[in-house]
């Protein structure tokens, strides 16, 4: 699909993103490196990747890369609380927006960057875990036509809610509970 183009503008003139003029408007806030790094064909493809192959957020597709970014991770990394809150949300409407563009729908579900640090003001929020340094989670898509996929978890439903199999003589058979490895029935007793 080809890439999808945000601007300052297209971003203000969205139902949520009006509601970030301030971020956009803050000199210190690197938002034009953002939509540069979002407004790329690669990223973009990436970040379908993410929710398509590896059943993850669209963020969890680019973050590492876009934390790398010298202009983001710097200002990130300041103590400032409110303002990098407002940023990592704008960063969330903008990715919603191209995400849409792109024919996806949000899911209604997070799914999770990392594992947050205990709070200390001394620092700026962060991560101690997790694949994200900065972000802690991320909105969850779907396809608007539907996704060529199913999901583990539909597919786990349906094999347990399938019925008994049969055997070749027509009687019901159970089915067999998983054998121990080899390896842990190799094992020796230690004394």
């Amino acid at each position: 699909m080809p890439k999808t183009r945000v601007t300052r503008s297209t971003f203000l003139d969205d139902r949520q993103g009006m509601k970030f003029a301030d971020v956009l408007t803050d000199p210190e806030q690197p938002f034009d490196t953002v939509l540069e790094f979002f407004n790329d064909e690669d990223r973009q493809r990436r970040m379908e990747e993410s929710e398509l192959h590896h059943d993850r957020s669209p963020l969890a597709g680019v973050v590492r890369e876009l934390e790398s970014q010298p202009a983001i991770d710097g200002f990130l990394s300041k103590v400032h609380a409110r303002r990098s809150m407002r940023l990592r949300q704008a960063i969330g409407v903008l990715v919603r927006m191209i995400m849409e563009q792109r024919g996806w729908r949000k899911t209604g579900r997070k799914g999770s960057l990392g594992v947050r640090a205990a709070e200390d003001r001394r620092t700026p929020a962060h991560n101690t875990g997790g694949l994200a340094f900065w972000f802690v989670r991320a909105e969850r898509y779907e396809r608007t036509e539907g996704m060529p996929f199913r999901s583990v978890k539909e597919r786990c439903q349906e094999i347990n809610s399938a019925p008994p199999r049969q055997s070749g003589n027509g009687k019901k058979r159970a089915r067999k509970p998983r054998a121990a490895s080899s390896r842990s029935n190799a094992r020796a007793p230690s004394k």
